[in-house]
């Protein structure tokens, strides 16, 4: 089993209380692209280019509070633009971007108090030891900072007299999440963090994402590994050439996402109705599949014979399988999430 297979993850709170099928599945691939009032994070119509290359194309997201919430997509697609620009590096050349009630463009400094932030490659003062750079840091937070830095970095097992330079890249992340986290932040942002660390540290950032959720807090996590958003997210955004192309629950894509295999009695036949709206087709001649969203279980396929149709089978697709019917292609080297997928229903015909 992988590592990253036995974290299982503590509902949210919305979750938890029954609301999660009120989040709403906003969905650019169709168009929409209206955010809904309130969130830690709102972001509506923010677009960016550098030179001749179109980073973010008219994208908008809301992230409802206490969720880890994971922007999905491969190196390239736009996510740590997006997240720059929520940092207050960068400046949108259209839209706007706000992190709880701060517009981040106006208010960075205010903004960068007020959350976590860890990148693939922290930026760490090299000379310094874990309690030195600690000490250092904590000059712009409140008292409770230094007991919640050193706890951290125990709990971590990170060694108190090393200097930064000497540390492995899990240690240096490992300090890089606990400068980020000890003051405690509402919201706790995340590009790439598992980037190039091994099982056991990436394990652990992945439990503390799933610990800071069930208390409440938010996550926002860029990755483009397909299995750690799987385990750990609440809800998805499925980035693709700088365009948001999917938002949506992980239990709404569990519940009504489903792939749908025919075989036809003939290759020129018109495929039958289908309970939902088509993400993805692939058709050759009498075999047919198609990826399916918005499906509806009491429109549960009862087709026969005189719909043209063989045999036919449903299933529940990976998140790997929506990803490239939403995207158009598979996130290059990543395994698919699931060992095999869920059965839902067969038919067969003689």
């Amino acid at each position: 089993m992988n590592e990253l297979d036995s974290i299982e993850r503590e509902p949210s709170p919305r979750e938890a209380s029954g609301m999660a099928s009120d989040r709403p599945a906003y969905d650019s691939h169709l168009g929409r692209t209206d955010v809904e009032p309130g969130g830690i994070i709102q972001v509506s119509r923010v677009s960016k280019r550098f030179r001749n290359t179109v980073a973010l194309d008219n994208v908008s997201l809301h992230v409802p509070a206490g969720t880890v919430f994971a922007l999905l997509g491969e190196n390239g697609a736009g996510k740590t633009t997006l997240i720059r620009i929520l940092t207050g590096f960068q400046k949108p050349d259209s839209g706007s971007a706000s992190i709880l009630g701060h517009d981040c463009g106006q208010h960075s400094e205010e903004i960068r108090r007020k959350i976590g932030y860890v990148s693939d490659s922290p930026a760490l003062y090299e000379w310094m030891t874990p309690p030195e750079i600690g000490w250092f840091v904590s000059a712009f937070y409140d008292e409770g900072f230094v007991p919640r830095y050193r706890d951290l970095i125990e709990e971590f097992q990170v060694p108190p007299a090393t200097k930064i330079k000497s540390m492995s890249k899990g240690q240096r992340a490992k300090v890089a999440l606990a400068l980020a986290t000890a003051h405690d932040p509402e919201l706790l942002i995340l590009d790439e963090p598992t980037s190039g660390l091994d099982p056991m540290v990436r394990r652990q950032f992945l439990e503390s994402m799933v610990d800071r959720a069930a208390a409440g807090r938010t996550v926002l996590l860029s990755s483009h590994h397909i299995n750690e958003v799987e385990r750990v997210a609440d809800m998805v955004a499925m980035i693709h050439g700088g365009q948001v192309k999917l938002v949506q629950s992980m239990s709404d894509l569990k519940l009504h996402t489903r792939i749908v295999t025919a075989t036809m009695d003939d290759a020129h036949v018109e495929s039958p109705e289908l309970p939902g709206r088509v993400l993805s087709e692939t058709n050759n001649g009498r075999q047919r599949r198609w990826v399916i969203t918005d499906w509806n279980d009491a429109g549960e396929l009862h087709w026969g014979p005189d719909d043209g149709v063989r045999q036919f089978h449903v299933s529940v697709p990976t998140l790997e399988e929506v990803f490239v019917a939403v995207c158009g292609q598979p996130i290059r080297d990543e395994p698919s999430v699931f060992d095999r997928r869920q059965e839902v229903n067969d038919g067969h015909f003689a």
